[in-house]
């Protein structure tokens, strides 16, 4: 059943014109027709491998049935969008990633976009933070402010959102291994600005199953980690009913070389993952669910990625429902974060990125992201200058405001073709998930190496793609032109004497706070992390009295140890 004409009642079945045979004779007619015209390749399919129909006409849709798969926005199974009115009531949070150099400069940096029309901050941290280190470790020297922002405490924390008001706006901060301590310094910051523990809105990634996936930056053993997740989504729900204490996220997997099948597939996996250790630990489905949100990324393959968001709707919407029982609609909600794709971002010819990442966002507004950061066309080189991240803001504010996509309802919902590859994508992600299963669980395919093989696959198809010219990447292996080469363009430089001052700034807080309560407070959360007790309120006790973040990891690596992945033979 085709569905594109919204004013038909829920049950009718649109006119066709034809009777099926009439329409599947005229179909194969019409394509030998096609096939003896086209000048470009008979078979084209996706990233994911997905054919892509030469011409989608209704019978592309067997068994299609309007309130199943596709319903209202704001209605099961969601595929259509998770709130009635959609951009009609609110536009997406326009929502910035940025950090860099030292807390004071991704402060003002923050002002500056807030100023131009950004409404939520989003937090780039730098390597050694993501991996645990204070600036002033060993392990830091190079990496310093130099991905994005070194926090090491509380105090930094506090310089990080200096007169920003904690209480009206949604934070979203891009950490895992570390990240309940990260968010307890974050809470603290709020607390001291006073704001409480229920006002406080915004996002941990906090997705620690991805990084064994793709992007690495892990800590402790999984097993470990899960419990710190655990710990924090728990925390969130006794306290903190604004806060998504865990942002499922596909978007790395992508950026490592994932299609946007493995991306929507290995997400989810990661998400009933989550689900299972939480509902062990004895909460309510309906009490969490509705606090869990997601990240994707948003890649060139435009109606790809548009039906991979829908599918991914209607897949967490009819497991939350049908597996678990969940009872409150807001559990069957995925609500996500958009970021357009990195990795699709070119050092040649880096101007063509301001398009790539155009269309991009346009397809994460069509396929009904919540949240959305615009990459700046200079990040194939370094972290954005002010001038090119105000443009990437820009993009998006065009996007709203000049364009029109945002004045109907998935105005692509009951497309032959989108509906065919949203279909085809719930198909994918399934067999993944059939897969997943067999192996014993997502845990057991990481200690398998399943989920990087299956990637880094992914990735080297896609290479011998761009290689042999299957693919074409504008300015890359093709229409390629020699005055292009280099053309100057503004890069942002990291200054040297950071890391010289974020060791002077650790050695006067470690002067001048109470060693003695330090030593205490990092006493208990040795105790704590020894026995089932959550976690949470023993780090945030810790951040009180300006434990560092290094002194913290410290402790939970002596009682939970330390992760290794095992290597591919």
């Amino acid at each position: 059943m085709q569905a594109s004409n919204a004013s038909l009642p829920a049950q009718a079945e649109p006119s066709t014109g034809a009777e099926p045979n009439q329409m599947a004779e005229g179909r194969r007619t019409w394509e030998e027709k096609a096939s003896r015209l086209s000048n470009r390749a008979p078979k084209l399919i996706t990233t994911s491998g997905i054919e892509v129909p030469l011409l989608a006409t209704p019978d592309s849709l067997e068994g299609f049935d309007y309130n199943r798969d596709l319903g209202h926005s704001g209605e099961y199974p969601y595929t259509r969008g998770v709130y009635t009115n959609m951009y009609r009531g609110r536009l997406w949070t326009m929502r910035q990633f940025s950090g860099f150099q030292t807390t004071r400069d991704t402060n003002q940096r923050y002002k500056y976009l807030l100023e131009q029309g950004m409404n939520g901050l989003s937090v780039a941290f730098d390597v050694p933070t993501c991996m645990g280190y204070d600036s002033d470790d060993v392990l830091a020297e190079g990496g310093t402010g130099r991905c994005g922002v070194a926090v090491s405490s509380l105090a930094d924390m506090e310089d990080l959102f200096d007169g920003i008001p904690l209480g009206k706006i949604s934070t979203s901060l891009t950490i895992n291994g570390p990240a309940s301590i990260i968010w307890a310094m974050f809470i603290v910051a709020a607390e001291k600005q006073g704001v409480s523990l229920g006002q406080i809105d915004g996002t941990n990634q906090n997705d620690i199953l991805k990084e064994y996936h793709a992007q690495k930056e892990y800590i402790f053993p999984p097993e470990p980690s899960m419990r710190l997740i655990v710990d924090t989504i728990e925390f969130s729900v006794k306290h903190m009913p604004k806060w998504h204490p865990v942002s499922i996220s596909g978007c790395h997997m992508r950026e490592t070389g994932a299609t946007a099948a493995q991306e929507l597939a290995f997400t989810l996996a990661d998400g009933f993952e989550y689900v299972e250790a939480t509902l062990k630990r004895g909460l309510d489905i309906d009490e969490f669910a509705p606090l869990l949100s997601f990240y994707f990324v948003c890649h060139n393959d435009f109606f790809e990625e548009i039906a991979k968001f829908r599918a991914a709707r209607r897949i967490w919407a009819r497991e939350m429902k049908e597996k678990y029982s969940a009872q409150n609609p807001r559990s069957c909600l995925m609500r996500f974060h958009t970021q357009t794709a990195g990795c699709s971002l070119t050092a040649c010819q880096p101007y063509n990125n301001i398009v790539r990442t155009a269309y991009q966002a346009m397809a994460a507004v069509l396929g009904g992201t919540q949240s959305l950061h615009t990459n700046a066309l200079d990040e194939a080189f370094a972290p954005p200058t002010e001038m090119s991240a105000k443009l990437a803001l820009r993009t998006q504010q065009i996007l709203a405001h000049e364009t029109g996509v945002a004045d109907s309802i998935d105005p692509l919902g009951g497309s032959y073709l989108v509906e065919t590859l949203t279909n085809a994508m719930e198909s994918a992600a399934r067999e993944y998930f059939a897969k997943i299963e067999k192996l014993g669980g997502v845990i057991r395919g990481i200690e398998d190496g399943f989920f990087q093989r299956e990637i880094t696959e992914a990735a080297y198809s896609r290479f011998k793609e761009i290689d042999s010219k299957q693919r074409i990447v504008v300015g890359v292996n093709e229409f390629v032109d020699p005055a292009d080469e280099g053309v100057p363009i503004p890069i942002l430089t990291i200054e040297p004497h950071i890391e010289r001052e974020r060791r002077e700034q650790l050695a006067k807080l470690r002067a001048e706070r109470s060693n003695e309560a330090v030593r205490r407070a990092l006493d208990n959360l040795r105790r704590v992390a020894a026995s089932a007790e959550n976690t949470m309120p023993a780090i945030i006790d810790a951040v009180k009295v300006y434990a560092t973040l290094g002194e913290m990891v410290a402790v939970l690596k002596e009682e939970f140890g330390t992760y290794n992945e095992p290597a591919e033979v």
